[in-house]
């Protein structure tokens, strides 16, 4: 199901760890790239087969946030967002633009920002009295991101998230421009950032964008009256390779840039826009900060090798972790406490490991089928694994899940594993705050799926219609030992809505957004 055929549900007071890695295709050698990898160049010089990139899909990555206040749906087909009182239940329902796409909250949950693809405009809704302040934005974008501190609405059009029912674009038509809306102030500003943008990482203060385009970078100052951009050529324009990924340093001080078909990292000075390319491993592949920010984390899938680098002086020698048996591994989930697992949805490969930075020890672990998708639940105790239909080349793969989607539930502390077989893919997860419960729906089915990840157990409760997006109320209480509530969206006319505890095991369900819904169980 297309993301917006029914709603769109954003988490104001989200406290799930919510992060899909590699929902896109799974490009198992050449024959399978996507169009984007089969012409691509690699700046000159000739590497011959680019492998194809690991899918890292931050679409549906949803952060922690600490609040107790306001879900806020999108109700696509009806053009309205839904606002839905975490404590209460209470439903009410306000008018916004054509086909919202996307809803996002400010810090201290004041205002909802929404995306209206249909129309190109975003409505800022008041949370507290649900009054709209409409803004128009440059036609054909399809993502939105909010700065940390709540003030800019970033928005582009991103190739990667295409839909098939997408608007299609009309007159003139641009791929280079981002709009920047100023959420207080209700103003748009349109600029130019370059060909094909690919996203836009901000300082934890919110004061600094970085817009990544396939051969430039646009450095956006955001603390005045309006932005201020500055535009810094990455690569040879007669021969780029193309950007993939950037991440800038926690105190503004350098951006840095992974492109596709180098071997080489962009060092970026925003200070004095000075451009310098690393040497690093051969096949670099995705490319993360560590949480506290002090250290760069590249991982080479090609050279199968890990590069720490310190942000605060780039340039120094970078400290090399080989990954065992030259194993390509070329995605990685950094934990909050130091700790990382190392994963492929590139190609069909059996195999991940676990990394501890603190005595630079990695160690290999099989899997049932190769991973599309994985999630660390918040605590770090365990690992979700989402696998597609392939199964493990070497024929290790038990006949009971051969050909079908499987999710498997992995204890890192002893390894334990639970693969359960799937009667459809999964369509969307959410990991509860404390680590305790995650919860997982199918595509097309009318189902929940409760996994305990300190038993490995899970649970599948029925729906009254198909499931369509999930995630978990924030915990009102911690000090209480109860478990904070699943939430489930579902396909209905008029909306539905299903809060699941799982203390009790109680469904509630509200349904008819647009008349005024009541719970019904």
């Amino acid at each position: 199901m297309n993301a917006r055929i029914w709603w769109l549900l954003s988490l104001a007071a989200c406290s799930a760890d919510f992060a899909l890695f590699g929902a896109g295709a799974d490009y198992a050698d050449d024959t399978d790239a996507s169009p984007a990898e089969e012409d691509f160049g690699s700046g000159g010089i000739d590497t011959g087969f680019i492998p194809p990139a690991e899918q890292e899909d931050d679409l549906l990555a949803l952060r922690p946030a600490e609040s107790d206040v306001f879900i806020f749906v999108a109700n696509p087909s009806n053009n309205t967002v839904t606002r839905v009182n975490v404590r209460t239940l209470e439903v009410r329902t306000t008018k916004v633009g054509r086909d919202p796409s996307a809803v996002v909250i400010t810090p201290g949950w004041s205002t909802a920002v929404v995306f209206n693809q249909g129309d190109s405009t975003v409505s800022i809704v008041d949370a507290a009295t649900l009054d709209v302040q409409t803004v128009e934005v440059r036609s054909n974008h399809n993502r939105m991101v909010l700065s940390p501190d709540g003030r800019w609405a970033a928005l582009w059009h991103d190739e990667a998230a295409e839909q098939d029912d997408d608007p299609a674009p009309g007159g003139a038509t641009s791929y280079n421009e981002m709009s920047f809306v100023d959420v207080p102030a209700a103003r748009h500003f349109p600029l130019v950032v370059g060909f094909n943008p690919k996203g836009v990482r901000f300082t934890p203060d919110g004061s600094l964008a970085l817009a990544v385009a396939d051969a430039s970078l646009a450095a956006i100052e955001l603390s005045g009256d309006s932005p201020v951009p500055r535009f810094l050529p990455i690569a040879d324009p007669l021969s780029p390779p193309v950007a993939e990924e950037v991440e800038v340093a926690p105190d503004g001080s350098f951006a840095f840039v992974r492109q596709r078909g180098t071997d080489m990292l962009t060092v970026v000075d925003l200070a004095t826009s000075e451009v310098t390319a690393i040497p690093v491993g051969a096949g670099p592949t995705d490319l993360d900060l560590t949480a506290d920010g002090r250290e760069l984390v590249l991982v080479s899938r090609e050279a199968a090798e890990v590069a720490r680098f310190s942000v605060a002086d780039p340039f120094a020698a970078a400290t090399i972790t080989e990954i065992p048996g030259d194993t390509p591994l070329g995605s990685i989930l950094l934990d909050r406490a130091g700790d990382a697992v190392l994963f492929t949805n590139a190609s069909a490969l059996g195999r991940y490991a676990t990394w501890t930075l603190a005595d630079d020890t990695m160690v290999l672990h099989p899997l049932t089928k190769p991973a599309a998708s994985m999630a660390r639940t918040p605590d770090g105790g365990a690992l979700l694994v989402i696998h597609s239909d392939d199964d493990n080349p070497d024929g290790s793969t038990p006949e009971p899940y051969r050909g079908k989607p499987a999710l498997s539930l992995i204890d890192l502390d002893d390894q334990r594993t639970n693969t359960l077989a799937l009667r459809a893919e999964i369509s969307g997860y959410a990991n509860a705050s404390n680590g305790r419960f995650g919860y997982a729906i199918l595509e097309g089915r009318p189902e929940l799926e409760v996994l305990d990840y300190s038993t490995l157990i899970h649970t599948e409760l029925t729906l009254r219609s198909e499931a369509v997006f999930v995630g978990t109320l924030p915990d009102l209480n911690p000090a209480d030992g109860d478990e904070p509530m699943a939430w489930v969206s579902q396909e209905h006319p008029l909306g539905r809505l299903s809060f699941y505890d799982p203390d009790d095991g109680d469904v509630q369900t509200i349904t008819g957004f647009e008349l005024n819904g009541q719970i019904e169980d």
